[in-house]
Protein backbone atom coordinates (compact mmCIF):
# COMPACT_ATOMS: atom_id res chain seq x y z
CA UNK A 1 0.00 0.00 0.00
CA UNK A 2 1.31 3.48 -0.79
CA UNK A 3 -0.65 5.13 2.02
CA UNK A 4 0.48 5.08 5.63
CA UNK A 5 -1.81 2.76 7.64
CA UNK A 6 -1.53 5.12 10.62
CA UNK A 7 -3.23 7.79 8.50
CA UNK A 8 -6.40 5.73 8.15
CA UNK A 9 -9.01 7.17 10.54
CA UNK A 10 -10.65 4.87 13.05
CA UNK A 11 -13.95 6.42 12.06
CA UNK A 12 -15.42 8.23 9.09
CA UNK A 13 -18.47 10.48 9.19
CA UNK A 14 -21.49 8.24 9.56
CA UNK A 15 -19.91 5.26 11.29
CA UNK A 16 -16.79 3.25 12.06
CA UNK A 17 -14.42 1.83 9.49
CA UNK A 18 -15.23 -1.90 9.06
CA UNK A 19 -13.05 -4.18 11.17
CA UNK A 20 -10.47 -6.45 9.56
CA UNK A 21 -12.77 -9.39 10.29
CA UNK A 22 -15.60 -7.84 8.28
CA UNK A 23 -13.34 -6.95 5.36
CA UNK A 24 -11.04 -9.96 5.47
CA UNK A 25 -12.01 -11.33 2.06
CA UNK A 26 -11.37 -7.97 0.42
CA UNK A 27 -7.87 -8.08 1.88
CA UNK A 28 -7.46 -11.65 0.60
CA UNK A 29 -8.58 -10.52 -2.84
CA UNK A 30 -5.89 -7.84 -2.95
CA UNK A 31 -3.24 -10.40 -1.91
CA UNK A 32 -4.42 -12.95 -4.48
CA UNK A 33 -4.31 -10.33 -7.23
CA UNK A 34 -0.77 -9.34 -6.22
CA UNK A 35 0.30 -13.00 -6.31
CA UNK A 36 -1.19 -13.48 -9.78
CA UNK A 37 0.76 -10.48 -11.08
CA UNK A 38 4.01 -11.34 -9.29
CA UNK A 39 6.96 -13.14 -10.93
CA UNK A 40 6.02 -16.78 -11.22
CA UNK A 41 2.32 -15.88 -11.17
CA UNK A 42 -0.20 -16.25 -14.00
CA UNK A 43 1.27 -15.51 -17.47
CA UNK A 44 -2.04 -14.10 -18.74
CA UNK A 45 -2.56 -11.83 -15.73
CA UNK A 46 1.04 -10.61 -15.89
CA UNK A 47 0.79 -9.46 -19.50
CA UNK A 48 -2.40 -7.42 -19.08
CA UNK A 49 -2.50 -3.60 -19.20
CA UNK A 50 -5.19 -1.03 -18.47
CA UNK A 51 -5.95 -0.93 -22.18
CA UNK A 52 -6.20 -4.70 -22.71
CA UNK A 53 -8.52 -5.02 -19.71
CA UNK A 54 -10.87 -2.24 -20.83
CA UNK A 55 -13.15 -4.51 -22.86
CA UNK A 56 -13.46 -6.95 -19.95
CA UNK A 57 -14.60 -4.12 -17.70
CA UNK A 58 -17.35 -3.26 -20.16
CA UNK A 59 -18.40 -6.89 -20.55
CA UNK A 60 -18.59 -7.44 -16.80
CA UNK A 61 -20.68 -4.31 -16.32
CA UNK A 62 -23.16 -5.48 -18.95
CA UNK A 63 -23.35 -8.94 -17.39
CA UNK A 64 -24.10 -7.36 -14.02
CA UNK A 65 -26.86 -5.23 -15.54
CA UNK A 66 -28.35 -8.35 -17.13
CA UNK A 67 -28.35 -10.14 -13.76
CA UNK A 68 -30.06 -7.13 -12.16
CA UNK A 69 -32.68 -7.05 -14.91
CA UNK A 70 -33.35 -10.75 -14.27
CA UNK A 71 -33.50 -10.10 -10.49
CA UNK A 72 -31.16 -13.06 -9.99
CA UNK A 73 -29.64 -12.48 -6.55
CA UNK A 74 -26.92 -15.14 -6.83
CA UNK A 75 -25.91 -13.92 -10.28
CA UNK A 76 -25.81 -10.31 -9.05
CA UNK A 77 -23.42 -11.38 -6.27
CA UNK A 78 -21.16 -13.25 -8.70
CA UNK A 79 -21.17 -10.51 -11.31
CA UNK A 80 -20.37 -7.90 -8.65
CA UNK A 81 -17.37 -10.06 -7.79
CA UNK A 82 -16.25 -10.10 -11.42
CA UNK A 83 -16.61 -6.31 -11.57
CA UNK A 84 -14.71 -5.92 -8.30
CA UNK A 85 -11.91 -8.03 -9.77
CA UNK A 86 -11.50 -5.47 -12.53
CA UNK A 87 -11.15 -2.67 -9.98
CA UNK A 88 -8.54 -4.58 -7.96
CA UNK A 89 -6.74 -5.65 -11.14
CA UNK A 90 -6.34 -2.06 -12.38
CA UNK A 91 -5.29 -0.87 -8.92
CA UNK A 92 -2.63 -3.59 -8.65
CA UNK A 93 -1.11 -2.57 -11.98
CA UNK A 94 -0.93 1.06 -10.87
CA UNK A 95 0.60 -0.02 -7.55
CA UNK A 96 3.35 -1.90 -9.36
CA UNK A 97 4.30 1.37 -11.09
CA UNK A 98 4.34 3.20 -7.74
CA UNK A 99 1.48 5.51 -8.74
CA UNK A 100 -1.39 4.54 -6.42
CA UNK A 101 -3.04 1.41 -5.04
CA UNK A 102 -6.45 0.06 -4.12
CA UNK A 103 -6.31 1.80 -0.73
CA UNK A 104 -5.84 5.13 -2.49
CA UNK A 105 -8.86 4.31 -4.65
CA UNK A 106 -10.96 3.63 -1.55
CA UNK A 107 -9.66 6.73 0.23
CA UNK A 108 -10.55 9.00 -2.68
CA UNK A 109 -13.98 7.38 -2.90
CA UNK A 110 -14.65 8.01 0.81
CA UNK A 111 -13.60 11.64 0.45
CA UNK A 112 -15.84 12.04 -2.60
CA UNK A 113 -18.87 10.45 -0.93
CA UNK A 114 -18.52 12.60 2.18
CA UNK A 115 -18.13 15.79 0.15
CA UNK A 116 -21.08 15.04 -2.15
CA UNK A 117 -23.44 14.17 0.72
CA UNK A 118 -23.54 17.39 2.74
CA UNK A 119 -27.13 16.52 3.67
CA UNK A 120 -25.75 13.48 5.54
CA UNK A 121 -22.31 14.59 6.73
CA UNK A 122 -23.08 18.31 6.98
CA UNK A 123 -25.99 20.59 7.80
CA UNK A 124 -27.55 20.92 4.35
CA UNK A 125 -31.25 20.07 4.13
CA UNK A 126 -32.78 18.53 1.01
CA UNK A 127 -36.37 17.94 -0.02
CA UNK A 128 -35.79 14.53 -1.57
CA UNK A 129 -33.81 12.38 -3.98
CA UNK A 130 -34.19 14.78 -6.93
CA UNK A 131 -32.49 17.56 -5.00
CA UNK A 132 -29.74 15.15 -3.93
CA UNK A 133 -28.92 14.44 -7.60
CA UNK A 134 -29.00 18.14 -8.44
CA UNK A 135 -26.58 18.93 -5.61
CA UNK A 136 -24.37 16.01 -6.68
CA UNK A 137 -23.90 17.46 -10.16
CA UNK A 138 -23.28 20.95 -8.76
CA UNK A 139 -20.61 19.65 -6.38
CA UNK A 140 -18.97 17.63 -9.16
CA UNK A 141 -18.73 20.80 -11.24
CA UNK A 142 -17.14 22.64 -8.31
CA UNK A 143 -14.60 19.84 -7.83
CA UNK A 144 -13.51 20.08 -11.45
CA UNK A 145 -13.15 23.85 -11.27
CA UNK A 146 -16.21 24.38 -13.40
CA UNK A 147 -17.01 23.04 -16.86
CA UNK A 148 -17.38 24.91 -20.12
CA UNK A 149 -19.87 22.46 -21.63
CA UNK A 150 -22.81 20.56 -20.21
CA UNK A 151 -21.60 17.37 -21.90
CA UNK A 152 -17.90 17.86 -21.14
CA UNK A 153 -16.32 14.67 -19.81
CA UNK A 154 -19.39 12.54 -20.48
CA UNK A 155 -18.29 9.62 -22.70
CA UNK A 156 -19.77 9.76 -26.19
CA UNK A 157 -19.81 5.95 -26.16
CA UNK A 158 -22.47 5.77 -23.45
CA UNK A 159 -25.82 4.37 -24.66
CA UNK A 160 -27.74 7.33 -26.06
CA UNK A 161 -30.56 7.31 -23.50
CA UNK A 162 -28.12 7.01 -20.59
CA UNK A 163 -25.99 9.84 -21.97
CA UNK A 164 -29.05 12.06 -22.43
CA UNK A 165 -30.05 11.41 -18.81
CA UNK A 166 -26.55 12.28 -17.57
CA UNK A 167 -26.47 15.50 -19.59
CA UNK A 168 -29.88 16.42 -18.23
CA UNK A 169 -28.85 15.69 -14.63
CA UNK A 170 -25.81 17.92 -15.03
CA UNK A 171 -27.94 20.69 -16.54
CA UNK A 172 -30.32 20.35 -13.59
CA UNK A 173 -27.36 20.84 -11.27
CA UNK A 174 -26.76 24.14 -13.05
CA UNK A 175 -30.41 25.15 -12.64
CA UNK A 176 -31.79 24.12 -16.06
CA UNK A 177 -34.66 21.73 -15.31
CA UNK A 178 -38.39 21.30 -15.87
CA UNK A 179 -40.11 22.59 -12.70
CA UNK A 180 -42.58 19.70 -12.45
CA UNK A 181 -43.58 16.30 -13.78
CA UNK A 182 -46.50 17.89 -15.57
CA UNK A 183 -44.27 20.32 -17.43
CA UNK A 184 -41.92 17.53 -18.55
CA UNK A 185 -44.81 15.33 -19.74
CA UNK A 186 -46.40 18.29 -21.55
CA UNK A 187 -43.12 18.96 -23.34
CA UNK A 188 -43.01 15.31 -24.41
CA UNK A 189 -46.53 15.55 -25.82
CA UNK A 190 -45.52 18.67 -27.75
CA UNK A 191 -42.55 16.90 -29.31
CA UNK A 192 -44.68 13.89 -30.28
CA UNK A 193 -47.25 16.22 -31.86
CA UNK A 194 -44.52 17.81 -33.97
CA UNK A 195 -43.61 14.49 -35.63
CA UNK A 196 -44.37 15.31 -39.25
CA UNK A 197 -43.38 12.13 -41.02
CA UNK A 198 -41.07 14.17 -43.24
CA UNK A 199 -38.09 11.95 -44.00
CA UNK A 200 -35.71 14.90 -44.13
CA UNK A 201 -36.52 15.93 -40.55
CA UNK A 202 -37.31 12.50 -39.14
CA UNK A 203 -34.00 11.94 -37.33
CA UNK A 204 -34.06 15.35 -35.65
CA UNK A 205 -37.72 15.05 -34.68
CA UNK A 206 -37.39 11.50 -33.34
CA UNK A 207 -34.29 12.59 -31.42
CA UNK A 208 -36.28 15.43 -29.84
CA UNK A 209 -39.01 12.96 -28.82
CA UNK A 210 -36.46 10.61 -27.26
CA UNK A 211 -34.71 13.45 -25.41
CA UNK A 212 -38.05 14.70 -24.09
CA UNK A 213 -38.92 11.12 -23.10
CA UNK A 214 -35.75 10.91 -21.01
CA UNK A 215 -36.62 14.22 -19.34
CA UNK A 216 -40.15 13.03 -18.52
CA UNK A 217 -38.81 9.71 -17.25
CA UNK A 218 -36.39 11.51 -14.92
CA UNK A 219 -39.18 13.62 -13.44
CA UNK A 220 -41.23 10.45 -12.96
CA UNK A 221 -38.34 8.76 -11.16
CA UNK A 222 -37.72 6.27 -13.98
CA UNK A 223 -34.41 5.42 -15.65
CA UNK A 224 -35.16 5.54 -19.37
CA UNK A 225 -32.36 3.11 -20.27
CA UNK A 226 -33.64 0.50 -17.81
CA UNK A 227 -37.23 1.07 -18.87
CA UNK A 228 -36.41 0.50 -22.53
CA UNK A 229 -34.41 -2.65 -21.74
CA UNK A 230 -37.37 -4.01 -19.80
CA UNK A 231 -39.87 -3.18 -22.54
CA UNK A 232 -37.61 -4.70 -25.21
CA UNK A 233 -37.21 -7.88 -23.15
CA UNK A 234 -40.98 -8.12 -22.59
CA UNK A 235 -41.61 -7.55 -26.30
CA UNK A 236 -39.22 -10.38 -27.19
CA UNK A 237 -40.95 -12.72 -24.75
CA UNK A 238 -44.35 -11.72 -26.08
CA UNK A 239 -43.17 -12.22 -29.65
CA UNK A 240 -42.08 -15.76 -28.82
CA UNK A 241 -45.49 -16.54 -27.29
CA UNK A 242 -47.28 -15.09 -30.33
CA UNK A 243 -45.02 -17.03 -32.71
CA UNK A 244 -45.68 -20.25 -30.79
CA UNK A 245 -49.44 -19.61 -30.95
CA UNK A 246 -49.21 -19.05 -34.70
CA UNK A 247 -47.30 -22.30 -35.09
CA UNK A 248 -49.84 -24.22 -33.01
CA UNK A 249 -52.62 -22.92 -35.26
CA UNK A 250 -50.71 -23.77 -38.42
CA UNK A 251 -50.40 -20.14 -39.47
CA UNK A 252 -47.54 -18.94 -41.68
CA UNK A 253 -46.22 -15.73 -40.12
CA UNK A 254 -45.13 -14.27 -43.46
CA UNK A 255 -48.72 -14.53 -44.70
CA UNK A 256 -50.45 -12.93 -41.71
CA UNK A 257 -52.13 -9.58 -42.23
CA UNK A 258 -51.85 -6.69 -39.79
CA UNK A 259 -55.12 -7.52 -37.99
CA UNK A 260 -54.14 -11.14 -37.40
CA UNK A 261 -50.75 -10.08 -36.05
CA UNK A 262 -52.44 -7.68 -33.65
CA UNK A 263 -54.79 -10.41 -32.45
CA UNK A 264 -51.88 -12.76 -31.82
CA UNK A 265 -49.98 -10.13 -29.84
CA UNK A 266 -53.06 -9.26 -27.78
CA UNK A 267 -53.47 -12.92 -26.95
CA UNK A 268 -49.80 -13.17 -25.94
CA UNK A 269 -50.12 -10.59 -23.17
CA UNK A 270 -49.51 -11.85 -19.64
CA UNK A 271 -50.72 -8.81 -17.68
Amino acid sequence: MTGNPTDVPSQVPGGPVPSSEEGRWLLHLVKVMARLRAPGGCPWDREQTHRTLARHLLEEAHELIDAIDRDDSDAIRDELGDLLLQVVFHAEMASEDGRWDVDDVARRLVEKLVHRHPHVFGDLEVSGADEVLTNWERLKAEESGGRSGVDEGIPSTLPALARAAKVQRRAAGWGVEWPSRGAAVAALRDEVAELSGDADDAEREVGAVLFATVAAARKLGVDAESALRRTTREFAERYERAAAEAGDRGLVRAHLDEHEVRRLFRGARTD
